[in-house]
């Protein structure tokens, strides 16, 4: 009996050992537990960073190899060559901004000095350094360099043609950038990318000619940073107080108190001592902490999946109604961007048909994430059929309009322009795709993944006609005596 009863308990123990393994390899496969004193995770915090996310949590495979193309697509070939792409790439990973280190601060010196009770989490969260500083204010980090010199890599690789030494040599590959010092920052290291991909090796610089090709860059704040040159904008999104009411409703809203008081609880803490801002800065210094420093943070052991959802729609509320679809204003100001895209496109097209050399084959521009959505609602992507507001997060689980994935650190949208021989007609000759984030990006007109170019125009052509940026950004004239009646 004792034999029997041994192999059973024996028995037992391994199918015990054996789901203890495999819920450990679940977790490392999905990279990150959301817990790091549990035995094991049921989710990932990663799928919910919005804006803070990782690059490689949108294309998981790059964790393995950074290096690695995404060859499972169907790019055009055979019959077409390319001529041409134009990208609009967000910076690499970065630190928190000033503002957001300050509401760090706070909150961490709350616990410290207010939790109520030393639990497991409280002691590690009043353990935990404060390492920020005031100085870091958003610069680019040392991973969100390796995020620009793995880009350049992986696109020099999926387009050789373009990507040759000799256009980069004969400064061919034009490259404009935001004037912050991360986007700067984050152009340089997309040309020590091409170097070392290249040759293997370092560059050395002297008035932006490098010891094996052209490095130069130009700042364009108003093609990368447009919102900050759009008085219309600025006047009634950015500096209007009730321009963001569907946002600071939904923090007053019943999924966000019910958050609040769950945080309040875990840390022992009055729930009046805490808001949605403290709770929010809480959950990006979970990402931040993993995305710079690749540690499970005690900050992630706040949060379970549910207050996760509820605090990614909180982000992605606020880029719908101030760099979305929320305002006519947010995307329209991207006016100027889109025209300067088509106008290169327009461009390389004429010098085709002329059979002229290419002379811009590859323009890449370095922005924000502010940069690339407004562009992205322009052109009518991700939009769905209901608005996003602070009553409709249940009806929002499956929305396509979630930041995280669109927008994460590294984000990039290409457009490559194709000349094919085999058209049958002028017309077709030239194809283009889209792609953002490296996957190709079903056009919003046809769900395809490939147009004409002209049909792509004739798409647009509302926005060719009759979207320019000092119109949209121009503030309507009042009339005094008028305005002084009212």
């Amino acid at each position: 009996m004792n034999s029997i009863f041994l192999r059973r308990s024996q028995a037992v123990f391994n199918i015990v050992l054996f789901l203890l393994i495999s819920m450990a390899h679940f977790c490392y496969s999905n990279h990150f537990c959301a817990n790091s004193s549990a035995a094991f995770c049921s989710f990932s915090l990663t799928t919910y960073f919005g804006t803070k996310t990782r690059y490689e949590d949108v294309n998981p495979y790059l964790l393995e190899d950074p290096l690695r193309v995404n060859r499972d697509q169907e790019l055009l070939s055979d019959s077409c060559t390319p001529l041409q792409m134009i990208a609009v790439i967000r910076h690499g990973t970065r630190y928190p901004t000033k503002k957001q280190i300050k509401k760090l601060k706070q909150i961490h010196k709350m616990i410290k000095e207010k939790a109520r009770m030393d639990t497991e989490l409280v002691m590690d969260l009043k353990a935990w350094e404060m390492w920020y500083t005031d100085l870091m204010d958003g610069q680019l980090v040392t991973k969100g360099e390796e995020d620009m010199k793995n880009l350049a890599v992986r696109l020099a690789s999926m387009y050789p043609s373009l990507y040759t030494h000799e256009k980069f040599k004969t400064c061919q590959l034009k490259f404009i950038t935001s004037s912050k010092h991360r986007c700067v920052n984050s152009t340089t290291a997309f040309i020590d990318g091409l170097v070392q991909n290249y040759f293997g090796h370092q560059k050395t610089q002297v008035d932006g000619l490098t010891d094996v090709g052209c490095a130069q860059y130009v700042i364009n704040d108003e093609l990368m940073r447009f919102f900050d040159h759009c008085p219309k904008f600025l006047t009634y999104i950015e500096e209007n107080d009730t321009a963001m009411h569907q946002v600071d409703a939904f923090k007053e809203g019943p999924e966000m108190r019910r958050v609040l008081k769950k945080i309040a609880s875990a840390l022992h803490l009055p729930v009046k001592n805490i808001n949605a801002d403290l709770i929010q800065v809480a959950f990006f210094t979970c990402s931040f902490e993993l995305a710079i420093k690749n540690e499970n943070s005690p900050w992630c052991s706040l949060f379970e999946e549910e207050d996760s959802k509820v605090l990614e729609y909180l982000n992605d509320l606020k880029q719908y109604w101030k760099r979305g679809y929320g305002y006519d204003i947010n995307s329209r100001s991207s006016c100027g961007l889109f025209h300067y895209i088509f106008k290169s496109l327009d461009q390389a097209v004429s010098e085709s048909n002329s059979s002229q050399l290419i002379s811009s084959p590859v323009i890449l521009q370095f922005g924000h994430a502010e940069t690339l959505q407004p562009l992205l609602a322009l052109m009518g992507l991700f939009k769905d059929e209901e608005p996003l507001d602070a009553n409709n997060f249940a009806r929002q689980t499956h929305r396509k309009f979630r930041s995280g994935r669109i927008v994460p650190y590294a984000a990039n949208l290409l457009f490559v322009l194709y000349h094919c021989e085999t058209a049958s007609t002028s017309e077709e000759k030239y194809q283009i795709q889209l792609l953002l984030n490296e996957k190709l990006l079903p056009f919003p007109h046809s769900e395809k993944n490939v147009s004409s170019y002209q049909e792509l125009k004739e798409q647009y052509s509302s926005i060719f006609q009759s979207c320019y940026f000092k119109d949209e950004c121009e503030l309507p004239v009042i009339n005094k005596t008028s305005a002084h009646e009212l």
